[in-house]
């Protein structure tokens, strides 16, 4: 099976037959690339496989898949994959729920860094979070350059990707979950927040934060207190302050 690294981050197969055969044996795939104008012969089947399992496609300029392809022919498709497969956010809410405890989910609103999600998972796996979601468009899915800078949290922490990031926040309400984003000028203090019982924590992406969507959807605005000049932090570090103060509730005394 071909295949190629652009970066040290990002993992290719090329070629009709390895992608069919990547996708026939449930191989983990983030999207798949196909030349403008083809349409025929084993296209099709890729297109049917890609869509049995809800694998994005994009259909692309034939010199963008020579780029990545190199010397290598790539005969109109291209497969970047996943370093681990994703998971469905409901069966983990469900597995947790069995064990009697109260779900703790981080949502990424478009987060597009790659050492940053690793960070995120990072922190997620030693705060205990059960599940991050991200979505399938203008986010960096999970990488080999994701992976490196989880340090090995990646294999740790389910993660699962949807498409719309506003609809899975009312499946998450329509389930029980009390969901909290995040925005330097909301009113109400992380830290003076009961962040018990079954959460979801919404963070923004590093240049926008949360869409304005996505804002309207949370039950709850927090703000992060900042002493100094500037008005946010980075992403990953937002997450660990957030998730740190919720363990700091969860196992000890909360006034």
């Amino acid at each position: 099976m071909h295949s190629l690294t652009e970066g040290g981050s990002m993992d290719y197969i090329y070629g009709r037959n390895p992608v069919i055969e990547a996708l026939r044996a449930g191989r983990p795939i983030n999207k798949i690339m196909i030349a403008k104008g083809s349409h025929h012969g084993s296209i099709k089947e890729i297109t049917a496989l890609a869509k049995q399992r809800n694998i994005l496609l994009q259909n692309v300029e034939k010199k963008q898949l020579d780029y990545f392809a190199g010397d290598e022919v790539h005969q109109g498709v291209l497969a970047q994959t996943a370093s681990k497969e994703y998971c469905d956010w409901e069966e983990v809410l469900e597995e947790v729920r069995l064990k009697n405890e109260d779900p703790l989910f981080l949502i990424l609103d478009g987060v597009e860094d790659p050492h940053n999600l690793g960070a995120v998972l990072r922190t997620s796996d030693a705060a205990g979070v059960h599940c991050v979601i991200i979505p399938k468009h203008r986010a960096v899915p999970l990488t080999t350059g994701v992976a490196k800078a989880s340090a090995g949290a990646i294999e740790f922490v389910p993660v699962a990707r949807v498409t719309n990031i506003a609809q899975t926040i009312d499946r998450l309400k329509d389930k029980g979950c009390w969901i909290m984003g995040t925005d330097p000028v909301a009113k109400q203090n992380l830290f003076s927040t009961d962040l018990k019982g079954p959460l979801v924590i919404v963070l923004g992406s590093e240049n926008k934060g949360l869409s304005k969507l996505v804002k309207d959807k949370c039950d709850v605005l927090l703000n992060i207190p900042m002493q100094g000049k500037l008005n946010s932090l980075n992403v990953s570090v937002a997450a660990a302050v957030i998730l740190y103060e919720i363990v700091r509730q969860r196992t000890g005394d909360y006034k």
